[in-house]
Order: structure tokens, then C-alpha cells, then sequence
């Protein structure tokens, strides 16, 4: 579970519902037409723009906001310079024992292991990593149209609030649930859009930046092991994708001096 994501959205709907209670009654704020008109009215006017295996995907999607990243670029980089050694010493065949848990990684030495050309290798994985990308940048714009739409409905809300307080302005117990309808739906409008939605796109953005990253350095790695390259020079290069932070750790282990003087310059 991200801490981040979780701490972030519980926070933020605490903070909101204290000043509720410090203000007076909770259930005045609870109007189910206004909900109806936020809610209901987001969720249909985005089916209007995508799909709905892409709108129902984007739920799915969503749980990765709610997931940590559970391979990290430190921890991919060792296991690619470890099956670049095995192939170098054993021959590419021999990658087919090695049990490998990031799926992308897995792809693409299957590839490998079918004995395909590095080009036509390059070129699937390519379609592949492209494919992988725009299917999560589908789910973190489903949300991000909901975001932008929901403030929308929720003035739709008011407008419709204000046309019913205003058409019963003689009747003085229609005018205050016309004035909460007016007025929640604009509150539910914007708590959902910058609590909710907008939150989980930027989060389902980063994550697919970071999605990128090890699909290219397994991409860089996968090829340089075709190429018969030699394990540490495959480091040298994939360690560019590390933060100077990563780079110097791994000096301080003592990883070898070859390896970081490249690693200098490019700093």
C-alpha cells in the first residue's frame, strides 16, 4: 500500500469533515440530490469521451495509486547484470532457468530465448513498452476528466438549486433545500475534483513515468545482452537512469572503479 496516497486522501477528508463538525451538524451537509447531480452527471458525461471498457479499466488502473512500486530501478539493474553474466559464460538459452518477477523483463528474455534477431527483438519490445504506456495514460485521463468535469456539474447543481429557489420564493420551506442543493453541489463538486480525482490522475502519471523508466532499462539491458556486451559495461549504461544519490551508493559498496568513471562524466 502506498503510504503517501492513502496518508494524503484520509488527511485530506479529515481536515475537510473537522471544519464540518467545528462548524455545527454534519448531516447538513448531506443532500443526495446534490450527490445524485455530481456524481451520477461526472460518471456519465465521461462515458460521453471514452469507452466503456476504458472507463471501467480506469478503476483498475486506479488501485496502482493505492499500490507501491513493487519493483524499483536499484533492484532491476542488479538482476539484468547478473543474466548478462549467465549469458555470457552459459549462452542465451541458458536466461530460460532464471526466474524473473517484473513482467516486462520476463517478455522481453522470452524473446530472447526464442532465439529472435536483436532488431525484430528492439521492435516488439518497443510496440510492447508503447502499449503498456498508453493503456495507463487512458486510466490517469479518465480521471482527470472526471476532475475537470465534477466542478461543472457541481455549478449545474447550483444553477439548478437557484432556478427552484427562485420559482418558490412564496413558498418559505421550499427555499432552504433549493438553497442546500445550490450550494452542496458546488461544495461536492470541488472536494471530489481536488480531493479525489485530480490527486489519483497526477499519481496514475507518475507512475506510468516511472513504468517508463524500467521498461527502457530493461529495453537497454535485453539488447546490450543480445549484442554479447560486456556486464559492466551494461551497468555503466543502465545506471544512467539511477539519481546521482543511487550512483554513489553503489560506489561506496565498493562496485569497482570501472564502472563509475563513466557514470562521472555523464554527471
Amino acid at each position: 500500500m502506498d503510504l503517501a496516497t492513502l496518508v494524503g486522501l484520509i488527511g485530506a477528508f479529515a481536515t475537510v469533515t473537522a471544519a464540518i463538525l467545528m462548524g455545527g451538524s454534519a448531516t447538513t451537509f448531506i443532500n443526495p440530490p446534490s450527490l445524485l447531480i455530481v456524481l451520477g452527471g461526472t460518471a456519465m458525461t465521461v462515458l460521453i469521451k471514452f469507452n466503456l471498457s476504458q472507463f471501467l479499466g480506469s478503476f483498475r488502473v486506479a488501485f496502482i495509486a493505492f499500490k507501491n512500486q513493487a519493483t524499483k530501478a536499484e533492484d532491476l539493474i542488479p538482476q539484468i547484470i547478473e543474466m548478462a553474466g549467465i549469458a555470457r559464460k552459459q549462452g542465451l538459452f541458458a536466461l530460460e532457468n532464471v526466474e524473473i518477477e517484473y513482467p516486462y523483463l520476463k517478455s522481453a528474455i522470452d524473446l530472447v530465448v526464442e532465439g529472435r534477431s536483436p532488431e525484430e527483438t528492439a521492435v516488439l519490445l518497443e510496440k510492447d513498452k508503447r502499449e503498456i504506456s498508453d493503456r495507463q495514460k487512458i486510466g490517469s485521463q479518465v480521471f482527470s476528466a472526471s476532475g475537470d468535469v465534477a466542478p461543472a456539474m457541481g455549478m449545474i447543481g447550483t444553477l439548478i438549486g437557484l432556478v427552484q429557489m427562485l420559482s418558490n420564493m412564496d413558498d418559505p420551506k421550499a427555499i432552504g433545500p433549493a438553497m442546500a442543493v445550490a450550494l452542496l453541489t458546488t461544495l461536492y463538486g470541488a472536494v471530489m475534483a481536488n480531493i479525489v480525482f485530480m490527486p489519483v490522475a497526477d499519481k496514475l502519471k507518475l507512475r506510468r513515468i516511472e513504468e517508463e523508466k524500467l521498461n527502457s532499462i530493461c529495453l537497454d539491458g535485453v539488447l546490450g545482452i543480445l549484442d554479447g556486451q560486456n556486464p559492466r559495461i551494461i551497468e555503466s549504461t543502465l545506471k544512467l537512469y539511477l539519481t546521482p544519490k543511487s550512483r554513489n551508493a553503489d560506489a561506496d559498496e565498493g562496485k569497482g572503479k570501472a564502472e563509475q568513471a563513466p557514470l562521472k562524466e555523464a554527471a
